[in-house]
């Protein structure tokens, strides 16, 4: 039994490299020559997931301030595209991360989620690594927070390209320098979806 499960993970971690040299090749980004595994993770992988959960933690409280607002439908529906897509995301890294022996990050959503509201932007961002790509400040959530609903749709709009751009940014510096298959694997799902979303985006800014 044990030497099927080894022979299992090592043909899961040789279809990631595969997968991964393939990429690279074709003009898409740089060669990777990390090995990845199935069973051990690299400090690049702890810091892929404590940043990203931290990353998708803040675009959740940006779908979170959607709600009540007029929204085109096309914008109603991403908002709730990113809500299904990166919650349980933010579940299987923190996942990681304790299984890793590992601090899970304090995030935006541990105020919310501890019974106040997204009222003080400053206070819910205390502790947040706010120097990651496309990460916003306190200063731009609360402004977007109290952006007028003639204004909200663009800004939001404007601010999600962003944030998806920098979050696109960090899952290629993973799948470069990590080593744990499934985060390297997830990095790759985050690409997929976050460019395909970020077209979306552009298309309804530019309607």
């Amino acid at each position: 039994m044990h030497t099927s499960i080894t022979r299992k993970a090592g043909a899961i971690a040789l279809g990631v490299a595969l997968t991964l040299s393939a990429c690279g090749s074709d003009g898409g980004g740089s060669d990777t020559s990390t090995a990845v595994s199935a069973t051990e993770h690299a400090e690049a992988d702890v810091a892929f997931a404590s940043d990203m959960v931290q990353h998708h933690a803040q675009a959740l409280s940006m779908v979170d301030l959607t709600v009540g607002r007029t929204l085109d439908p096309e914008v109603q529906q991403l908002a709730e595209e990113i809500r299904a897509g990166q919650g349980p995301e933010i579940e299987t890294m923190a996942d990681w991360l304790t299984e890793w022996g590992e601090e899970v990050p304090p995030t935006m959503r541990d105020h919310a989620n501890a019974g106040h509201d997204m009222g003080d932007m400053a206070e819910s961002m205390e502790g947040m690594d706010t120097d990651m790509p496309g990460m916003m400040s306190a200063e731009e959530m609360a402004e977007l927070e109290e952006a007028p609903d003639t204004e909200f749709q663009t800004r939001w709009l404007e601010m999600m390209v962003e944030h998806h751009t920098g979050a696109v940014e960090m899952a290629e510096a993973e799948q470069e320098d990590g080593r744990y298959a499934p985060a390297v694997e997830l990095a790759g799902s985050i690409i997929e979806s976050q460019t395909a979303e970020i077209e979306t985006m552009e298309g309804l800014l530019g309607s």
